[in-house]
């Protein structure tokens, strides 16, 4: 689920990135072009009700693709993104829309 919050300039976006509950991992990292698919950069904190969450700030007017890995090793799309988009690995990524 992503819950967007822009400034009141409109130029900045916070986003807010919620996994489900039922995701079944022990590590959740949030991954895409505005980290460079960098898993160390925004790792994602629990929540008491299982679900992991994080929140990041991304310019307006823009579509940014992203993943979340879990446990280092397992790729998942947001089902509730934007859109998605095929990527070079035979899979689709997720879009967020700012």
């Amino acid at each position: 689920m992503l819950r967007k919050t822009y400034s009141k300039t409109g130029l900045i976006c916070r986003v807010t990135f919620d996994t489900p509950r039922e995701i079944n991992s022990k590590t959740v990292s949030l991954c895409g072009d505005f980290n460079n698919w960098n898993y160390k950069l925004n790792p994602m904190k629990q929540r008491k009700d299982g679900r992991f969450s994080t929140t990041i700030s991304l310019e307006s007017g823009k579509e940014y693709r992203f993943k979340y890995l879990l446990d280092g090793e397992r790729w998942e799309n947001d089902w509730a993104a934007d859109s998605y988009a095929v990527n070079n690995f035979g899979g689709d990524d997720s879009i967020v829309k700012v």
